[in-house]
């Protein structure tokens, strides 16, 4: 069931298309704000609430990377895995996340801390290789750098 807070914000979203299924992107982004990942139960009431059917929301849902269809961990790293960074040390720097924090890809950290992620393409070929942990984008990645970045996220 959606709490008044997100269907209040859903429902805000819909008034600035004409067709209000057109918001099912943000309504999706809006529930995983307030829960940390879109559950069935979210992508259901999200459906129900914009007139759209579950199999439609759900394929929204699980086209756009950003959309989490599992829990996450506090912070989530989006290791750029693009050629751009593949030749300049991706395999350097997802070797040195995955054992500093204790996961392979897709996985999260036992703490609940981190979740991390491969990704297209972040667009910042200057910096890579390149990562992003929630909306902060960091490059030139190596072991001191990763190391630094970590600790900044609680």
């Amino acid at each position: 069931m959606l709490t008044k807070e997100e269907r209040r914000e859903i429902e805000a979203e819909t008034r600035r298309y004409e067709q209000k299924q057109a918001a099912s992107v943000e309504a999706l982004k809006i529930v995983q704000r307030h829960r940390g990942w879109v559950s069935d139960e979210g992508v259901r009431d999200v459906a129900e609430l914009l007139g759209m059917t579950t199999a439609e929301v759900d394929d929204v849902a699980t086209f756009y990377s950003l959309i989490y269809r599992r829990p996450v961990g506090r912070h989530v790293i989006l290791l750029c895995d693009s050629v751009s960074c593949y030749v300049v040390g991706y395999e350097q720097a997802r070797d040195h996340l995955r054992r500093r924090l204790g996961v392979d890809l897709g996985g999260t950290s036992a703490d609940g801390r981190f979740t991390l992620l491969p990704v297209a393409c972040l667009g910042h070929c200057e910096l890579a290789p390149a990562m992003m942990i929630d909306d902060d984008v960091y490059g030139d990645l190596g072991p001191d750098s990763i190391d630094a970045a970590l600790a900044k996220y609680e």
